[in-house]
């Protein structure tokens, strides 16, 4: 069922559609149809955001981001869900705790996005990497989570005055990312620091 495990179907599976496609509004069946419609989307939402990067940002941006996305393929974008999802044995954040959550991330990580340009190397690292760990650890959309989290590190790494970040070196590491990510929980950021420094641009 989908990438992750949930604790209710909600209705969300796309009747006749093949295992790990959620109901879409365009009645798509085949995983690689949803794909092909995600990626593009995607993409098209790439462009729009780098290149008119804010001057700040909110939780709400970030909403509004998801919904841009995939709001013609899922009727709950831009929404927190509202069922508990987990990779495995691996929990991310129960759906009752995601308001006061995001307003934590918001408080804690997206208020300093005006000055991200004004961090040096080392402090830049450190707060991307904590503000990563949190959001995927928060995980507050349906589906998508991963995919908007590295949106949202870009944004902060152009805020910053630097270029996009490449992740083929995530893709090829993937046990060692979600074991960093899992590192995170108790504080340990060190691995996911290390993921960060080896990707950013020259």
């Amino acid at each position: 069922m989908a990438k992750y495990e949930i604790s209710t179907d909600e209705g969300s599976a796309q009747p006749d559609g093949e295992d790990g496609v959620l109901k879409n509004s365009l009645g798509l069946t085949l995983k690689e149809d949803i794909d092909i419609a995600e990626t593009e989307l995607l993409e098209a939402l790439y462009f729009g955001v780098l290149n008119d990067v804010p001057d700040e940002l909110t939780f709400s941006d970030i909403c509004t981001w998801h919904r841009r996305w995939l709001g013609n393929l899922y009727e709950w974008a831009g929404k927190l869900r509202s069922v508990n999802m987990s990779k495995g044995d691996f929990h991310f954040a129960a759906a009752g705790q995601l308001q006061r959550l995001c307003e934590g991330f918001e408080s804690e990580y997206l208020q300093n996005f005006g000055s991200l340009f004004q961090m040096d190397d080392d402090s830049l690292v450190g707060y991307l990497a904590r503000s990563h760990v949190e959001f995927i650890l928060i995980h507050p959309f349906r589906e998508g989570n991963g995919r908007l989290s590295r949106l949202l590190l870009n944004v902060q790494l152009v805020q910053a005055g630097l270029e996009p970040m490449d992740f083929q070196l995530w893709d090829d590491h993937k046990d060692f990312y979600f074991r960093s990510i899992q590192a995170g929980v108790t504080g340990d950021y060190q691995h996911i620091e290390r993921l960060i420094r080896d990707s950013l641009p020259d």
